[in-house]
């Protein structure tokens, strides 16, 4: 009888790590931030900004049902995509039901990450995704406008990319030329770790990814593992600030090297922007 207890006890432990571990690493969460910006337009109070990043060719349900429901579900006005959303060239299929569900939903926009550069055939997917709907910003802007207002979005190529791209600096120098010093803009940017650079180019919001949330994070303590082999990096997850700048990481999700997430649910980010001062 005792030798039962025993067996059923560990049964039961192992059904409820197993059952642990998948939530962790297969049940989505939305998670909601508010953001306040300076230059921030008051008709553009209350957008809505679904920020996705790091799939790296994971489907949530078939053709992603799922990841599409749950972004429906958050009503958002535009849809960003931060980079690393497939992995091998096998994943091109994962893309037509993803990218056409997501812009039935919203405009969606799209920056390429490390991992879209390991791919030969970048450059026909690129124009796949585009293809389906979605805007891709490789180094460029589009002006959104409300009424007499407008908001900037740009975006990046990720550094592995070509190495004559335009810099970041070059970036917002044509912005402001083009739009003026006052102009509100939102930044698509793979890389975490870059506020510094963004501060100084006078930025008002970086949306990043790669981090992966620290792929295991601990309570009160937060992301364990960075991109750089780093324990506990500085910009794992969440909203930072530096002077006028903000910056959000999405703890992404995907994982690549390490197919385990820990304390760490994959995340759906909705922030709602809000003029400040």
């Amino acid at each position: 009888m005792r030798c039962i207890r025993s067996v059923l006890v560990f049964l039961a432990a192992i059904l409820l790590l197993g059952g642990f571990i998948f939530w962790n690493n297969c049940v989505l969460q939305i998670e909601n931030f508010e953001v306040h910006l300076k230059k921030l337009p008051n008709s553009f109070q209350d957008l809505r900004i679904a920020v996705l990043a790091d799939l790296h060719g994971r489907e949530f349900g078939k053709n992603n049902r799922e990841l599409l429901r749950q972004v429906q579900k958050s009503s958002p006005d535009l849809i960003c995509i931060d980079g690393d959303l497939l992995d091998e060239a096998e994943d091109i299929g994962m893309l037509q039901p993803l990218i056409e569900g997501l812009c039935a939903i919203a405009p969606t926009f799209y920056v390429t990450g490390n991992h879209e550069w390991q791919l030969e055939n970048l450059q026909s997917i690129l124009s796949q995704i585009e293809a389906f709907g979605a805007t891709v910003l490789r180094n460029e802007y589009v002006v959104l406008r409300r009424k007499e207002e407008k908001l900037i979005i740009a975006g990046v190529d990720d550094p592995c990319g070509p190495y004559d791209q335009k810099t970041p600096e070059q970036l917002m120098e044509e912005i402001y030329e083009a739009e003026g010093k006052n102009a509100c803009v939102i930044m698509l940017a793979h890389r975490n770790d870059t506020i510094s650079m963004w501060s100084q180019l006078g930025t008002d919001l970086v949306l990043a990814g790669h981090c992966h949330g620290g792929v295991i994070r601990l309570p009160l303590v937060g992301g364990v593992f960075g991109t750089k082999r780093e324990l506990f990096p500085a910009y794992d997850a969440g909203l930072y600030e530096k002077n006028d700048t903000q910056l959000f990481v999405s703890r992404g999700l995907g994982y690549t090297n390490v197919r385990l997430r820990l304390f760490n649910r994959p995340q759906i980010a909705i922030l709602t922007l809000h003029p400040s001062g």
